[in-house]
């Protein structure tokens, strides 16, 4: 068993190795998972997560939405509900709540014997793009073009894509992506300072790539083969960015300059939820995703509650403290 758990992770270093990309004009560190088949057994011990002495997103931070092309207000209701129900309780459980405050663990590690304050949430101001302004064909930068619409301070940008918008890297190495750009200089009156904001990408998989960027909802396109479990709000594109979407929040709010916490080297580092990729429940393993709950009305797979009756599927991450991956169920 150990010397599979160690191979798997060497292909996962390496796919993330492959998934890199440097741009001159802003920085870039983390990655979605593009192959989450790359699963080990949910509780396995694997190397420790390293603090590499750089900040982590603290404080109040607002989380504004940029929707690039073309999405139905019922779909962009799935996303929001994700971000504000990860500071809203729920009476079920495991909540979206629940899962997000594992990530506090990074928070109080005994780091220069003074802990981070913690991160709160808010959702913020949501821009629509519905005319494909920039076309339907985006680089990188241009990406981070459309994130700086949202505010630059105490801020996360998110930018999503609709399902016939490509994006260099998308599907062929990547599901998405996340870093941070800097501000245009604010002149104060002892000279000017420059503030940095992050931001994160994702794409819409559905039409594209769903057997890479919305798996365990589609059949994989590579890897072990087993049936499809159904999205448990009723869309593969939108379940399968909720997932993404969660992870790189995860790896934003503790690696959000690329000297955060991460394991394995800066340029193709794994982070709190990358480091787990694949695992969702117990028992997860290459191609099974582990035991989830299961809606009984839809027979979509879950393992948060979110508000208004929203169910999500959210990765497992990576506890500091154990040195293990832990999902909610």
């Amino acid at each position: 068993m150990a010397g599979f758990v160690s191979s798997m992770l060497v292909l996962i270093v390496q796919l993330h190795l492959l998934l890199f990309i440097a741009a001159p004009l802003f920085q870039q560190f983390s990655l979605a998972t593009a192959r989450p088949l790359m699963a080990s057994s949910d509780g396995e011990k694997f190397s420790s997560m390293k603090y590499h002495k750089g900040h982590l997103l603290t404080g109040n931070i607002t989380v504004n939405l940029i929707w690039y092309g073309k999405f139905k207000p019922t779909q962009r209701a799935i996303i929001s509900d994700f971000f504000i129900s990860l500071s809203s309780s729920v009476h079920n459980h495991p909540s979206v709540s629940t899962w997000w405050k594992a990530t506090q663990k990074y928070y109080y590690q005994p780091i220069n014997n003074s802990p981070h304050s913690a991160l709160t949430l808010t959702l913020g101001n949501q821009f629509l793009d519905e005319t494909y302004s920039l076309s339907k064909s985006l680089s990188t930068s241009q990406i981070v073009q459309l994130a700086s619409k949202g505010s630059h301070r105490n801020a996360i940008n998110v930018v999503l894509t609709a399902p016939d918008v490509t994006v260099d890297g998308f599907c062929s190495s990547r599901c998405g992506t996340h870093g941070s750009a800097a501000a245009a200089p604010v002149v104060k009156s002892k000279g000017s300072k420059i503030y940095k904001y992050a931001y994160i990408w994702v794409g819409n998989s559905e039409t594209q790539c769903p057997g890479q960027c919305a798996w365990p909802f589609h059949q994989p396109m590579y890897g072990p083969q087993s049936a499809p479990l159904v999205a448990p709000n009723g869309n593969v594109g939108m379940d399968g960015m909720v997932i993404n979407l969660a992870s790189l929040l995860a790896g934003t709010a503790t690696n959000p300059f690329g000297n955060g916490y991460y394991q394995g080297p800066a340029e193709a580092p794994l982070e709190a939820a990358s480091a787990c990729a694949g695992i969702y429940g117990r028992g997860a393993y290459p191609g099974y995703a582990g035991e989830l709950l299961k809606d009984e009305s839809s027979g979509g797979s879950f393992n948060a509650y979110g508000i208004n009756g929203r169910k999500y599927l959210l990765p497992a991450l990576f506890n500091p403290k154990t040195s293990s991956c832990e999902a909610l169920v």
